[in-house]
């Protein structure tokens, strides 16, 4: 080992299915690495093999992270370089490796991005919804209240809205959408790259009455439309224009507060002032 050499880590993404997506970079970047730190060895080993890439590895993920992320700081500052993969696709995008990006960046450690496949961006791109904007939540929790909440918090943004989930739930996911965001434009990706790769649009309504039409295997992207009423959602006006179009038009003070907000996407009680003749504070 070369203890002149500089230790470094490689945020190395890999294919989510088609093994051609992997990119010339991270082929040589995995081949002169002195280790990678695989979320399951046994997955990366046949990505490994099919390069001829013979670097070694050892496990790294989600429940062994604080006791290997030293280990492997301990490797870097003695000059190693560090390859970081998960199973498919960007690590930390939903998949572990946060713990030790930080902990090697605390340490001067150089973190070098190594970019590629992405499910969340194969997603976004053939979605045909806006891609200038967009939150990705990954995974929504378990449980009713909490991913309800979740869905919540996100239901004003006017940008995509991106999810993760898995085949045994997919479908309850989008009958909570359904319910606390109303019918949205949606798209739903499976086992994109992959032989059986499918994208499927629609509305979340559409979708909860007929279902996905896909077997219960392979993870799902969930693209849903931003909110229109929301400030910059599309199909909106200033409240100029709305008060304008409403001039003339018999409708009491609350009537008309009801449909500035939903056309201007101002708040009920700043709508209701500004219909009533006073400025929004």
């Amino acid at each position: 080992m070369d203890k002149d050499r500089a230790g470094e880590l490689f945020v190395v993404s890999t294919p989510i299915g088609n093994l051609e997506d992997i990119s010339f970079r991270a082929v040589r970047v995995l081949s002169e690495c002195d280790v990678i730190a695989a979320e399951d060895t046994r997955v990366t080993r046949v990505l490994l093999d099919h390069f001829d890439i013979r670097t070694p590895t050892v496990s790294y993920h989600a429940h062994n992270a604080r006791e290997k992320a030293p280990l492997l700081v301990a490797r870097m500052r003695e000059g190693q370089r560090v390859s970081l993969v998960s199973d498919a696709g960007t690590p930390l995008v939903s998949d572990p490796g946060e713990v030790l990006v930080r902990l090697a960046a605390d340490s001067g450690i150089a973190v070098r991005p190594v970019p590629g496949a992405s499910a969340l961006l194969a997603g976004l791109v053939v979605s045909g919804l806006d891609a200038s904007r967009f939150v990705f939540q990954g995974f929504l929790p378990r449980k009713d209240s909490d991913c309800r909440r979740e869905i919540r918090n996100l239901a004003r943004f006017p940008g995509t809205l991106v999810f993760y989930e898995s085949p045994r739930r997919v479908s309850k996911t989008i009958a909570l959408l359904a319910e606390e965001l109303g019918d949205r434009p949606a798209v739903l990706g499976r086992e994109l790259t992959k032989v059986f790769e499918s994208v499927k649009r629609g509305t979340l309504f559409s979708f909860r009455a007929q279902g996905t039409g896909e077997p219960e295997k392979g993870e799902w992207v969930l693209l849903i439309g931003g909110c229109p009423d929301a400030p910059g959602g599309e199909g909106l006006l200033s409240s100029t224009e709305v008060l304008s179009a409403l001039e003339g038009l018999f409708l009491t003070p609350g009537d008309r507060a009801r449909l500035l907000s939903r056309l201007s996407g101002l708040s009920r009680k700043d709508a209701y002032r500004l219909a009533s003749g006073v400025e929004p504070s």
